[in-house]
């Protein structure tokens, strides 16, 4: 199972290995203690190296799944790479070169294949039964019937107003026995009106009670399938849960059902799992781990992207699967450029977040939060995009966060980017100007959007070409989310996306980003005068 880097690396990344994109975490079932396991630049590139093999296979395309890698140490000292993929490939479990699924599954197959055969005949009935044509039947019946009622209705108004009519006209007109006699001819006509209702009402049920009855009977079978294939996927998934047994790097092993009986099915079948239990069951230390989609994009998956641990099944067991992996000193390096009783202004690394976010992923904030005596009252001031790097503003006191974002909203800071366009540009400078818009289905992708777009204004000049790639300077004059990607890459924009940006088309090998914060100017808050900041662009 074990690979050589040179199966994924041509060259060491550009990149320092150890820069942290993001943090496998979990806290250690016995002590309590914070347990991390980093995505690194180095893993990122073996993982960009498992794409490129993919990619080279068609196969791989056409089903979308989740790809790991994971940078393991051996007893020797030497750094190798296993590499899985969730659930099935290509329908099957065992797969040369990559990791076996965790033990459990096989011991079940006979069950699982018996299982799954009952719940596939179930499937079946079910699609029978929704589909009984009794049920088209009855509602054509039915609207017919309506449709008859509703004419027998406006004839026995319109004949009803008409015998009133006519009454009226008898008592005026007739006397005696000629007027009973008249009135007695209109109300038999009534009563001949109302037998026809009554023969129509037995047609009616005479024809849809049976039908109605056929379906109610499948209604309550319909019912009764749905409670089997309840209990039948919840016996699996116990059976299932009882027999996965994972092993940490104390060479503990639980199955599920002992970790918690709550767990969705699928867990145990992720890349992260499989990895970890097999680096802990073969005395292999775990240095870094990269999980990718891989296949057709889905709502919330893009190929080549990566991604953390998955909230329902993974991130419940990451804690005792990284229990054993000795604890690490904080990896993140976040050097200081400018500091002073007021403020902060850092050179922030690629691929890490500004403030914390939604997942367990390295950032700014929590950093230095934990790191600085007097960390505890930081706010940043102002954000960039995790993959972007460069010089980010944090303010140590309120009053002080409030002047500098006055500033920021006002327009009164001067920022400027360099950036690496994956193609070569024709124009030397110019302003782009293109409402954004961040479709809150497709979060955080941003579109140009004349309707519904915010207004965003960008200024660049091209530096140098090199490459086949241009070097370029952008001034953001409005600070929309992702504004310099989507201004560079849209067509009616520069037309040419940011070397590295696959969010938005970059299909170029880059091991990040090519947009970094380099100049950063604004007025002190309390000494009043212009500071001006700048952050070496390292690429």
């Amino acid at each position: 199972m074990l690979q050589p880097l040179s199966d994924f690396l041509a060259h060491p990344p550009a990149l320092s290995g150890s820069t942290v994109r993001y943090e496998y975490q979990g806290k250690c079932p016995q002590t309590g203690e914070p347990l991390r396991l980093p995505r690194t630049a180095e893993v990122e590139a073996i993982a960009l190296g498992l794409m490129r093999q993919l990619d080279q296979d068609p196969a791989y395309a056409r089903e979308g799944k989740m790809y790991g890698v994971l940078l393991v140490e051996l007893p020797n000292g030497e750094k190798q790479v296993l590499r899985a993929f969730s659930g099935l490939l290509f329908s099957q479990s065992m797969v040369r070169g990559w990791v076996p699924p965790i033990p459990g599954r096989d011991r079940l197959r006979f069950a699982e294949t018996q299982t799954l055969a009952k719940l596939n005949a179930i499937k079946d009935e079910l699609l029978h039964l929704q589909q009984l044509p009794e049920r088209q039947d009855y509602q054509n019946h039915l609207q017919e019937f309506e449709q008859r009622f509703s004419q027998l209705r406006d004839r026995i108004s319109q004949h009803k107003r008409q015998r009133q009519a006519e009454r009226q006209i008898l008592h005026q007109t007739l006397t005696g026995e000629a007027l009973l006699t008249a009135l007695e001819a209109l109300n038999q006509e009534s009563r001949l009106e109302g037998i026809e209702q009554r023969h129509l009402k037995r047609d009616r049920d005479r024809i849809l009670q049976p039908l109605q009855a056929k379906i109610q009977a499948s209604d309550r079978r319909i019912s009764e399938l749905k409670q089997q294939r309840k209990t039948l996927s919840r016996r699996l998934q116990n059976q299932m849960h009882a027999a996965y047994s994972l092993t940490n790097f104390l060479g503990q092993s639980l199955s599920l059902n002992q970790l918690s009986p709550t767990l969705p099915t699928g867990t145990g079948d992720c890349c992260a799992p499989k990895l970890l239990h097999y680096a802990a069951t073969h005395q292999l230390k775990p240095l870094a781990m990269a999980e990718f989609w891989w296949g057709p994009s889905k709502a919330d998956k893009i190929q080549g992207e990566f991604y953390g641990a998955c909230v329902e099944r993974c991130q419940p067991i990451m804690g005792f699967l990284l229990a054993g992996l000795s604890s690490q000193a904080d990896r993140l390096e976040i050097p200081i450029v400018y500091e002073d009783e007021w403020l902060i202004v850092v050179n922030k690394p690629t691929g890490i977040l500004s403030v914390p976010g939604r997942e367990f992923t390295p950032n700014v904030l929590s950093h230095l939060r934990q790191r600085l005596p007097d960390g505890e009252n930081l706010i940043a001031v102002h954000r960039l995009d995790r993959d972007t790097s460069g010089l980010l503003m944090l303010a140590r006191h309120l009053n002080v966060y409030r002047q500098l974002s006055q500033q920021f909203q006002q327009r009164q800071v001067q920022k400027r980017y360099e950036a690496l366009l994956s193609g070569c540009l024709e124009a030397e400078r110019g302003i782009i100007s293109l409402p954004l818009w961040g479709d809150p289905q497709n979060r955080p992708y941003q579109t140009v959007d004349e309707k519904r777009g915010k207004p965003s204004v960008t200024e660049f000049q091209a530096i140098a070409t090199q490459d086949n790639c241009t070097r370029i300077e952008l001034k953001p004059i409005t600070g929309r989310s992702h504004q310099l990607r989507v201004h560079c890459a849209d067509p009616r924009g520069l037309g040419i996306p940011i070397l590295g940006d696959r969010l938005y088309g970059c299909g170029e090998d880059a091991s990040r980003l090519h947009l970094h914060a380099k100049a950063l100017t604004f007025e002190h808050p309390d000494l009043g005068k212009a500071i001006e900041l700048r952050s070496p662009v390292p690429f």
